[in-house]
């Protein structure tokens, strides 16, 4: 894998981990609701209107075509396990931003990622 192809699938997983922690900080805006056919719109347009949720969604939109151009370099029997490294930055940054717990289960887990993904790099 060249550094192009390698920046394009690094690029995506940051987005994707952006969008997710994006997406969970416009949810904490909002707060808890419920889905019923009385608040559908209002709450609709509660999401339709917090910049956090907007925010990722550009985000996904972009990683999508990012991903579209990694797709076109690398047999996505690799590209497609390297996404796993999303979880790792999103769980840091979630540890870091939003105050989530981080134990050693999780360092575990991460851990095991890493490896997986450096394996696959390496086929």
């Amino acid at each position: 894998m060249n550094l192009i192809s390698f920046g394009l699938i690094f690029t995506g997983v940051m987005l994707n981990a952006a969008a997710q922690i994006l997406m969970k900080l416009g949810t904490n805006a909002i707060g808890h609701f419920e889905f019923s056919m009385e608040n559908i719109m209002p709450i609709g347009m509660k999401f339709a209107t917090e910049w956090h949720i907007i925010t990722a969604l550009f985000c996904y939109g972009i990683s999508v075509v990012v991903w579209m151009l990694a797709l076109s370099r690398v047999p996505v029997s690799i590209a497609f396990p390297m996404l796993s490294m999303a979880y790792v930055v999103t769980a840091v940054a979630a540890w870091q931003l939003l105050g989530e717990s981080f134990n050693l289960t999780k360092m575990l887990g991460i851990g095991v990622i890493i490896f997986g993904v450096i394996i696959l790099s390496r086929a």
